[in-house]
């Protein structure tokens, strides 16, 4: 039996295993594989933080919660709970990611805000840009 088992990052040491699908589901057969570490993660965290907590079913505490901020008033404590909340939820719920930048801007003249994060995968030499505007 192993003690204290440790995670391999990349996990895409296999080029015709794939280890994630796209987002959004746009595939011949509904779901693209991705086959890059890069790309599951990426992938991993923008599902996330577009599912409602209590969206899954069994683990009510899964889920970024984006959507409800959704009809908030663009203020500057609105931008900085969002922004305390983000970095909350990536903390503990990515363990592995390490965030090198995390930007939360608001439009007012279009009524939109988008969050920018710089993140780094600990122990590799895996770094991406996720944005999402809502």
């Amino acid at each position: 039996m192993a003690f204290n088992p440790q995670q391999i990052y990349p996990i895409d040491l296999n080029a015709s295993k794939a280890v994630g699908v796209n987002i959004p589901f746009n595939g011949p057969s509904v779901f693209k594989s991705n086959y890059l570490t890069q790309d599951a993660i990426k992938n991993n965290l923008i599902n996330f933080f577009l599912t409602n907590p209590g969206d899954v079913y069994l683990n009510p505490s899964f889920g970024g919660g984006l959507r409800s901020f959704i009809f908030e008033q663009i203020a500057n404590n609105t931008i900085s709970d969002l922004k305390n909340d983000v970095s909350t939820k990536l903390v503990n719920n990515f363990p592995n990611v390490s965030v090198i930048s995390l930007d939360v801007l608001k439009n007012e003249n279009t009524n939109t805000i988008t969050i920018n994060l710089k993140y780094q995968i600990i122990n590799t030499n895996i770094s991406d840009n996720l944005e999402i505007q809502f």
